[in-house]
């Protein structure tokens, strides 16, 4: 069985508050894009290894025990409750890391739609969302896949009615790794007079005025080539651009169809996708 997990974007961004339990609230909107990795999924008839699966990864390399990717821990997870026979798991990797993509959440998200698909485990999205909860704040919001006002530490989630549709977004990602922990530890935690969905509510050319991603202060002081890529969006005629999440990923949302976007970001992951 294959599956295709998609990317997604962070459109605005505020880190609300601190919490006693060192983490912050923050509020975001999360919306799915058109940039996927694929999973493919076989049960093992043969030759079964003791630890009940194998995992083969392609494409961007994975550092680190396969028991700490996301898809195997997806995996163990749900094996622990339910009868799972073992499998092996394919994964190419397309979509960058440390992008502020949620790739690997979607992966996860993904790895569980799939083993409830396959092997007929009759989970609903809430119980799905409950299990992907337990692997990161933004895993839940790859169940249902559709465009939510996220709060808490992101995994609380609220219908939006945001539709970009027939919009150009270009993304671009720098081989430069921002450390969330870092990214955190330097931002301006404040709440806006005005909630992200009200700003939302209006015409995307006020965006770019309004609607902020609040790590870009911190990160863009740090990584000025990442500022850099933001203003040559607005050069190129976005009507918005922001970094994604903590970064180091940058998008902006067109109108129409920008010409020549590899050679403009030269060097760096580019991609032009309708949304």
């Amino acid at each position: 069985m294959i599956v295709y997990p998609n990317a997604k974007i962070n459109i605005g961004l505020n880190v609300v508050e601190k919490r006693p339990d060192g983490y912050h609230n923050l509020e975001t909107v999360f919306y799915p894009i058109n940039l996927q990795d694929v999973i493919e999924i076989k049960e093992i008839e043969n030759d079964i290894p003791e630890c009940g699966y194998r995992l083969k990864v392609l494409g961007t390399v994975f550092d680190g025990s396969p028991d700490d990717n996301l898809v195997i821990r997806a995996f163990k997870m749900l094996k622990a409750d339910y009868d799972l026979p073992p499998v092996s798991i394919g994964l190419y990797k397309h979509i960058p890391t440390g992008a502020g993509l949620g790739g690997g959440s979607s992966d996860a998200a993904f790895t569980i739609k799939t083993l409830n698909e396959r092997f007929h485990l009759g989970l609903s999205n809430e119980k799905m969302e409950e299990y992907s909860a337990r692997l990161g704040a933004d895993c839940a919001f790859f169940i249902q896949n559709k465009p939510v006002f996220a709060t808490g530490i992101g995994n609380i989630f609220h219908p939006i009615d945001i539709n970009l549709q027939y919009k150009q977004l270009v993304l671009v990602k720098p081989d430069i790794f921002v450390s969330t922990k870092d990214a955190y530890a330097k931002v301006n935690v404040h709440r806006p007079e005005q909630s992200l969905p009200e700003l939302l509510s209006q015409p995307i050319e006020t965006w770019k005025d309004t609607v902020v991603n609040d790590f870009e202060e911190s990160v863009f002081s740090k990584f000025p080539e990442i500022a850099a890529i933001k203003d040559k969006m607005y050069d190129l005629g976005a009507v918005y651009a922001s970094m994604s999440g903590s970064g180091s990923s940058v998008f902006g949302i067109f109108d129409d169809p920008v010409d020549n976007v590899d050679e403009e970001f030269s060097g760096m992951f580019c991609r032009q996708r309708e949304l």
